[in-house]
This record gives C-alpha cells, structure tokens and sequence, in this order.
C-alpha cells in the first residue's frame, strides 16, 4: 500500500507567521474510501511550539515530528526591525515527496512512487498593522530541498523514475487573520493571497519510454477566504470557505490535488468529502466550502455537523473528467473531553461526482483525533482537584512533563 500523506499539517511545513502561543499537540488522521483500491490517506504527528525557547524572550522554536519526517524552524522576533521576524528551519526524512498517480477514479500502482529527503529554508515575516485586532502579515520564503525517488512495491519495472532532485521554492504571500492549527476551532477568519515557484535542477522525461515531463520552473498562485463563527447563546457553528488557485507550467509533482477528508494534511487543505485523497489533479480550481455544526448533550460536548463541498476544476492534460464540478458532502460526529483534553471527530463522506468503475459516486469514512499536551499536563497539575492522587504521582508526572 502507498503512503499518500504522512504527513504533518495546517501551517506547519509553510506557516504564515510565526505563532507567538504555546502548543503541545498530537494530530492524527485518517482516510478511507469504502470501494476502490487507493492509497493510504493518513497523518500523524507530534507538534511543539514553544516561544521564550531556551528563556531567549525574542527565539520560538516551532518543532513538528511524524514517525518518518521531522520539520523545525527557530524564529527571531523583531530580527529584522520591531514588526519583522526571522526564521531558519530545517526538515528531512521519508515519504513527504511521494506520487500517487490517480486517473479517473483509478489508483494506478504502476506508475506511483516514493519521495524522500530534507529543505533548508529562511523565512521572513513582517507585520503591517502591529496596532489592529486583526493581524496583517507578509511572508517571503526561500528554501532548498534535496529528493530521492525510489519504487513502490508495485511500481512496474519499466517505469523510469524521475531524476534525483536539488530544487529551491521561493513562497510569498499576504495573509489577514488565520487559523489556528488545531482539530476544532470556535473562531476563525483569513483573507490570503500567495505565490510559489519551484525550481528544478534536473527537469526532464521520466515513466513509461519517457512519455511524462518534469518541467523546469512551475508556478502556482492561491487565495482563501475563510470565516468560522460560534454563536455564543446556542453554540451552533457555521463556516464557509473558498479557495482558488491557478498555476503556470504545472506537471504532475507541481499541480494542485484535490479530494479526501483530511482538514490538517496541509496548510491549505483541498478537501472533497468521499473522494480519495488527492484524486484530482488540477492546473486551476475553485473550491467552495460550507460547514455547520450544533452541540448535542447537556454538557454539549458532542457536536453534530454537516460539511458541503464543490469545485469547478480546469484537469491537467491526461487527467480530464466528464464532469468540471466535483462534488461531495459528509456527516460529522465530534465529542471534546470535558477539561478539552482531547477530541475526536467521525465522519462519512460521499462523492457525487467521483468516478468509479460503476459510474459515479463514491463513499468513505475518517477518524480525526487530537490530544492537547499542554491541557493535559496543567490537568495533572491541578492538584487540588484530588489532594490524595498528588501526593502519591506528584513526583512521577513533574519527571516525566518538566
């Protein structure tokens, strides 16, 4: 089974400034279609972000750990001047640049292959409007990236792999507000604009008698407009997102992907509810996003929630659909812990418009969890909750979470 996104998630491998609040969080998710042969759709990882690093008021260190890829970055505030920041990150390990090769509605095993490698990268992050509620930053990145491809199990024999890559990514963008990193959110609103190029050293023919390129320079251009709001009388939540992008020179590693229920697979995540994940490849989209939920209970810990989603998609050459519009709709099942410890989200998610051997429509489910550390620890630091248990654990947990 090919790996499709262990991965780490929402800003983390490209955060849109650096994040001033402490953190300490286990994400994992997982994807699966319910027919049809795909790749594995998962992510799982450990993120840190601890500002005051090392008792240093201006360095936070921002570390995300999966079971097979590690990606920090150190920030300096006010580096640069009194609004701008630095920051030097560095990531590395396995599967982060893997390929998946999905063509209407069909995994094709034959033609996917493993990514690995590591980045250098220097970031910075300037601040407009130190003064507003809202925060407006921009961000300039440039990073160096080295990959090595190499055979899945089922990658055909004949299938010539890309060339080994030394390759370098320049990202700019303007981001107003944003979204936290995290499973569930109360409040959320973003209005951002970015662009990316990549640059390759070693552009060229790779697959079946070299019948697939590799180009030289591909560019993308993204923006999102995102607003989350929970009323605060009856706790109903409603979103509304929507996201478009186009690129220039696009090829199969350099195009958007879009398809699957994974909120935290990436920044900007492209979710289409019953797809797999990263079914559609695209040159350009629109994606449109509809969310509302409503507490059940009465501690209203539970959540009951639907999400709509459609795009219009302009596929990239070899990838056309019948259909322009894909769309795909899914039930969600959320419950906090009562200290919010914790969450875990269920849900069901169909595709109206997924090809399948059978024609169209296409069903999977996903599993979203989330432990909050740092809750948990002042949970078990709370000691007058239950003067017994602290003085009999006091010192193990002050061992195991100074």
């Amino acid at each position: 089974m090919a790996v499709a996104g262990l991965v780490w998630a929402a800003g983390l491998s490209a955060p849109g400034q650096i994040d001033p609040q402490r953190r300490e969080l286990i994400q994992l998710g997982y994807n699966q279609p319910i027919e049809g042969a795909s790749p594995l759709a998962a992510y799982g990882f450990y993120l840190l972000n601890r500002p005051q690093f090392l008792d240093r008021s201006n360095l936070i260190l921002r570390l995300a750990v999966a079971p097979v890829y590690v990606d920090g970055e150190l920030g300096f505030r006010g580096l640069l001047g009194p609004q701008t920041d630095l920051g030097l990150g560095v990531a590395g390990g396995g599967f982060a640049d893997s390929y998946t090769e999905i063509r209407q509605g069909t995994y094709h095993k034959a033609e996917s292959f493993y990514g690995s490698g590591g980045s250098l990268s220097a970031s910075v992050y300037h601040r407009f409007n130190p003064q507003g509620r809202i925060p407006l930053h921009g961000i300039v990145r440039a990073s160096l990236h080295g990959t090595v491809y190499s055979d899945m199990d089922h990658t055909a024999d004949n299938f010539q792999l890309p060339p080994d890559q030394l390759w370098s990514r320049v990202r700019a963008g303007l981001r107003w507000g944003g979204r936290e990193p995290v499973l569930m959110t109360d409040v959320a609103m973003e209005l951002s604009a970015w662009v990316e190029s990549d640059f390759r050293t070693e552009p060229g023919c790779y697959g079946f008698g070299g019948d697939r390129r590799l180009e030289p320079n591909v560019q993308r251009f993204i923006a999102r407009a995102l607003f989350t709001y929970t009323l605060a009388e009856t706790k109903h939540q409603f979103s509304l997102n929507c996201t478009g992008g186009t690129s220039w020179n696009a090829d199969r590693l350099g195009a958007f992907r879009l398809g699957g229920y994974l909120p935290l697979s990436s920044e900007l995540p492209l979710g289409l509810p019953g797809y797999f994940f990263h079914e559609l490849s695209a040159e350009s989209f629109v994606l449109l996003c509809g969310a509302y939920s409503l507490p059940l209970g009465r501690h209203q810990r539970w959540r009951l929630g639907a999400t709509a989603s459609s795009a219009h998609v302009d596929y990239l050459p070899g990838f056309d659909q019948t259909r322009p519009w894909n769309t795909g709709v899914a039930g969600t099942l959320t419950y906090r812990s009562p200290t919010d410890s914790w969450q875990i989200a269920l849900a069901y998610g169909y595709g109206f418009d997924a090809m399948r051997s059978h024609g169209y429509g296409a069903q999977s489910v996903a599993v979203l969890l989330q432990f909050d550390l740092g809750r948990t620890r002042e949970r078990f630091y709370d000691w007058s909750l239950d003067p017994d248990r602290a003085r009999g654990l006091q010192g193990i947990f002050q061992t195991l979470f100074r």
